[in-house]
Formats: C-alpha cells, sequence, structure tokens
C-alpha cells in the first residue's frame, strides 16, 4: 500500500481557509496592485479612445485612416501578445520598463482600442441634423464636437463602456505572465508554495468580484439615471 508524501499529508492537515487566512494580507497587497493597475489602464484607455474614436468620424480621411488603424491593429492582436513585445521586445530598442508600467502602457492601449470602438458608435448614433444645425449657427467642427455630439455620445455609450471597465479588470490578471505583483501573481506564488489550489484560487477569484460587481451596480445604476434623463 502506497503511503502519502510529507508534502500530501501536509495538505490534508490543513483546515479549510487556513492558507488564505494566515496569507490574507499578502493576497490583499496583491489586490492594492491590481486595482492600481486597473485605474492607471483606465485613464489611459480613455484618453486613446476618445481620441482615436473622433478620429475614426472626422472627414479627412488620412486622419480616418490613422484611427482605423490603430483600431484594427491592437483590437485583433492578443494582449498577452502585446504585454510580452512591450515587456521583452522593446528593450531591444534601448526602452527597458518594469513589469508595472509595462502592463499598464499594453493594457490602456489595448483597451484603447475597444473604447474608440464605442465612442465611435456613439458618435455615428447622433443625428446628422445636430452637426448641420450647429455648424449653421457658426460652431466650428472641434466646437460642434465639444458642445454638441460628444456630449450626448458619451451618454449613449456608458453601458458598453462599463462593460469595457470591467473586462479590463479582468485582463490585469494577464498582467502576471511578466511578473506583475498583482493579485493573480501573488496568487500563483502562495499556491506553488501550499499547494492549496482551490483555496487560493477561490480567494483570487473573489478578490476579482470584489471589484467588479460593485462596478457592475455602479454602471447599471449610471446607465438607469441617463435613460430617466433623456426621457
Amino acid at each position: 500500500m502506497l503511503q502519502a508524501t510529507p508534502v500530501a499529508q501536509a495538505v490534508a492537515a490543513r483546515t479549510p481557509g487556513s492558507v488564505v487566512a494566515a496569507n490574507l494580507p499578502f493576497l490583499l497587497q496583491g489586490l492594492w496592485v491590481t486595482i492600481q493597475l486597473a485605474a492607471l489602464s483606465l485613464l489611459l484607455a480613455l484618453a486613446l479612445g476618445i481620441f482615436f474614436g473622433v478620429l475614426r468620424t472626422v472627414p479627412l480621411r488620412p486622419l480616418r485612416a490613422i484611427g482605423t488603424a490603430y483600431v484594427e491593429f491592437f483590437r485583433n492582436t492578443p494582449l498577452l501578445i502585446q504585454m510580452y513585445f512591450t515587456f521583452f521586445a522593446l528593450p531591444w530598442l534601448g526602452v527597458r520598463l518594469p513589469g508595472f508600467q509595462a502592463a499598464f502602457l499594453s493594457l490602456g492601449i489595448y483597451t484603447g482600442a475597444f473604447v474608440a470602438e464605442v465612442v465611435r458608435s456613439g458618435i455615428l448614433a447622433i443625428s446628422r441634423g445636430q452637426v448641420e444645425a450647429a455648424r449653421s449657427l457658426g460652431l466650428s467642427y472641434v466646437q460642434t464636437m465639444r458642445h454638441v455630439i460628444l456630449p450626448q455620445a458619451f451618454s449613449l455609450t456608458v453601458p458598453p463602456l462599463g462593460n469595457l471597465v470591467i473586462a479590463m479588470t479582468k485582463n490585469t490578471s494577464v498582467a502576471s505572465a511578466i511578473a506583475v505583483q498583482d493579485v493573480m501573481y501573488n496568487g500563483n506564488i502562495l499556491n506553488s508554495r501550499t499547494f492549496a489550489t482551490y483555496e487560493v484560487f477561490a480567494a483570487v477569484g473573489a478578490g476579482y468580484l470584489a471589484l467588479t460587481v460593485p462596478l457592475s451596480f455602479a454602471v447599471n445604476r449610471v446607465e438607469r439615471h441617463l435613460t430617466r434623463f433623456r426621457r
């Protein structure tokens, strides 16, 4: 009869939740890194998304082509490959970025391509008559976009943008592949030390839920408010 190894005996002797309870500060530290990464990436994604989303609707074809090239390239290539390129390939060009910065740039640029499409769809949903009316009042193209089109477009894009924020928060887990010490990375480290796979990753999943569920409720509330306002 085969005897259990010391590791197997130690695993069997643990009480449920003991590993997570003993290492909770370690996991919370990773969760804080995840929050920072998501917040900074969101700011970059919104900035790029609004810029390139507007660029895709301007009358000048060369500018539209630049916006389209950005969206199609970054939207249709995997985030992990983009992150690997930023972290491993840029040093060949003389640009060395710490893991966190590489993940922040990659995730922000990647998500920005999706934000650009959402912004573009919101702009195109506005009646062409409003643009013509604004131009007839003497507003320039920039003034029309700033004061007439974009405020209405943003109110239409809250639900898809909210979904993108939730998806981006979950996508921060990819940063663990380049040794960013987020909650997923710390969970992997803890699992390799304790072999408490189910317990550790259940806690990691709960950490992501703690971030995404409030976001979902906030998006739904804002959407209901804007719907009442439009009525």
